[in-house]
């Protein structure tokens, strides 16, 4: 079983390249350590060429961003025939849009803030929506772009529709959710633990609080009300199979506890590509529930297939 050959995607030329890279290295030495021949592949526009010559057992897909999560390179492995990790074309391009998936989401009953896709050049000086509110990329990730607008703000970050921004002309204006950040990982049909992020020394778990060490604290299990814990699993899970995600998913969540141990829980995204760096959530996660970074990976590699 662990002499199957794989090949490792990571890098590519999204704005989270970086974290790509060492999302993709870390993997790549733990599947070396578990048994399997590992070929670390910098995914540049020729990858087709590169895997057909290759022609590894299976892809294992840690690429984040565009192209690499939104179901474009999902679509050059079912091409080429090569078995992979993850989700698969519909799935990933779907979770991948913040507006399809949250329609989606809805539809399964799964609890979301209420939001508008705007261009961004059409926001002006005028609010879009009751401040407080977040203006987000409707197809990046990494908390690349996300401005929190605060109830004081007398207008729109001018960030949004200056020659700076980076992330496309197309942006959601989200109802900010007051509360704690929480995220639950999904492994196959079965919600792991609820993990919750507390930043530190930031105002919300943006890139620094995600990818640099001390960034942020996980709390691993989270620290809340048995009933709330299960709960956030249950929708976790649901939003995994409405999306029709396959292999490891993360959703996360904003938890509202201001008022009652009960309060509102919200469903905000489902990561189909979630990091696997050292200060990565779901490894963590799946610590927590037994399994070690070299079993999880082992998993998701025998997992991996055409057709997702």
């Amino acid at each position: 079983m662990k002499s199957k050959h794989v090949a490792v995607l990571m890098g590519g030329f999204s704005s989270e390249r970086p974290v790509s890279l060492s999302s993709g290295n870390a993997c790549a030495d733990a599947l070396e350590q578990v048994g399997y021949r590992v070929a670390r592949v910098d995914v540049g526009r020729d990858v087709g060429a590169v895997l057909a010559e290759l022609k590894p057992d299976v892809a294992f897909n840690a690429l984040h961003g565009p192209f690499g999560e939104d179901g474009t390179i999902q679509g050059i492995l079912e091409y080429l025939g090569i078995p992979y990790t993850h989700s698969g074309v519909l799935a990933s391009a779907l979770a991948m849009n913040k507006e399809q998936s949250k329609k989606v989401a809805k539809a399964a009953g799964i609890p979301i803030a209420e939001s508008r896709v705007l261009d961004r050049f059409a926001i002006g000086d005028q609010h879009p929506m009751k401040p407080p509110y977040v203006v987000k990329p409707v197809s990046e990730g990494s908390s690349f772009g996300v401005v929190i607008v605060k109830e004081d703000q007398s207008h729109p970050p001018q960030v949004i529709s200056s020659s700076e921004w980076r992330y496309g002309d197309t942006v959601m204006v989200e109802r900010y959710v007051h509360g704690r950040e929480l995220t639950c990982a999904v492994m196959g049909d079965v919600a792991l633990g609820v993990c919750e992020i507390i930043p530190t020394g930031h105002a919300f778990y943006d890139y620094d609080s995600k990818y640099v060490a001390g960034g942020s604290k996980h709390e691993c299990p989270a620290k809340v009300s048995p009933n709330i814990y299960q709960k956030i699993q249950t929708l976790a899970l649901k939003a995994h199979q409405a999306i029709g995600c396959r292999g490891v998913s993360r959703s996360d969540f904003r938890y509202d506890d201001r008022h009652s141990e009960n309060g509102e829980v919200v469903w905000l995204e489902v990561n189909t590509q979630p990091g696997m760096t050292p200060t990565s959530l779901v490894p963590e996660i799946a610590a927590h529930a037994g399994h070690t970074f070299g079993e999880l990976l082992s998993w998701m590699v025998e997992d991996a297939s055409c057709l997702r």
